[in-house]
């Protein structure tokens, strides 16, 4: 039988394949998550997501150093403090732990994106991301203390800052506080599309933040749901959201290509702390080659239509990716 088209040809050799590839994944779209606590000379090793750690004011200048020499250029920063209350308030305090990493980072490396995350779940002693009245999660009274927060972060240095508690309102709340505040360019990336997933499960270990009752599917999506999802997302471009988020990233794809689709804003996913774990876990015990499965996985996300990617791999995926530029091509067997 004479085959005229024959797919193959395009993938001969690894020169070729290189030549009519369609998707790269490149080091400025990865951001790196970094956890702040209080103290000094702390380099806490979180036990679930072995190579990340928490960080201290003073360790983490060294850290931002890795990132920078590492082509990485944006971070985002949760905060670990030691004092936790019943609204949050170490969320907004002038001189809270996020807040003096911002001041640092921005003053040893202006060009660095810095990234607030906004929440209220690692400062409040119930562990939520919002206000709690008799066992409810309330909805509208939390705004003021989400826009609070964002100020504060603003008003640090944040160039960036991101929502991820849920709450309905939160971004039209928040845009209306920064610029009543003189923070007119400060980005807000959305946490639109974030399910109520079982994949952040390092996370709270990492950030202290696990809620000490009930779960958070009052106001993290329903991970059965898509339609809700583009709601969600519209909800927040019309309260003003320059960037916008689908969290977790690799049981999700369809959402973000449904977003990308969608919309015409920039859209960033969050490969998280279970997809890492997952990864980091089976590349220990030698079952994966670690470094194939993350590009592979990256260049997935990329390939969905994200933008731009935090990742937990934003340091050795970044030397990975220079490598393959470098023409040390890797090959998956």
């Amino acid at each position: 039988m004479e085959l005229t088209r024959r797919p193959r040809r395009l993938r001969k050799n690894a020169a070729i394949r290189d030549l009519v590839h369609e998707t790269d994944v490149r080091v400025t779209d990865l951001i790196a998550p970094v956890f702040v606590v209080e103290g000094a000379q702390k380099k806490e090793a979180v036990s679930s997501m072995p190579g990340i750690f928490q960080y201290s004011i003073d360790t983490l200048q060294i850290h931002l150093k890795e990132v920078w020499d590492s082509g990485v250029r944006s971070v985002i920063f949760f905060g670990v403090p030691d004092h936790k209350d019943a609204c949050g308030s170490g969320a907004w305090d002038p001189d809270g732990v996020v807040q003096r990493a911002l001041r640092m980072a921005k003053s040893s490396y202006p060009d660095l994106v810095c990234i607030a995350d906004i929440c209220l779940c690692e400062y409040t002693d119930h562990g939520h991301c919002g206000i709690v009245r008799d066992g409810e999660i309330l909805n509208d009274e939390t705004l003021e203390y989400l826009s609070r927060a964002a100020v504060s972060c603003a008003a640090a240095g944040a160039d960036i800052v991101a929502p991820s508690d849920m709450m309905d309102g939160r971004i039209g709340h928040m845009r209306r506080a920064l610029d009543q505040a003189g923070y007119q360019d400060t980005l807000i990336m959305a946490y639109s599309v974030k399910y109520a997933s079982s994949f952040y499960g390092p996370f709270r270990e990492a950030a202290d933040s696990a809620p000490a009752f009930g779960d958070r599917k009052t106001y993290q999506m329903d991970w059965r749901n898509k339609t809700e999802a583009v709601v969600e997302t519209a909800l927040d471009i019309e309260e003003g959201a320059d960037i916008v988020m689908v969290k977790p990233a690799l049981a999700y794809l369809d959402m973000v290509k449904t977003i990308r689709d969608r919309f015409d804003l920039p859209v960033c996913t969050y490969s998280v702390s279970g997809e890492y774990a997952m990864i980091k876990a089976a590349a220990q015990n030698g079952w994966i080659d670690e470094k194939s499965v993350v590009l592979e996985s990256l260049t997935a996300m990329k390939r969905a239509g994200a933008g731009m990617i935090i990742t937990y791999y934003a340091l050795p995926a970044a030397r990975w990716i220079q490598e393959q530029q470098k023409g040390e091509t890797y090959e998956s067997h």
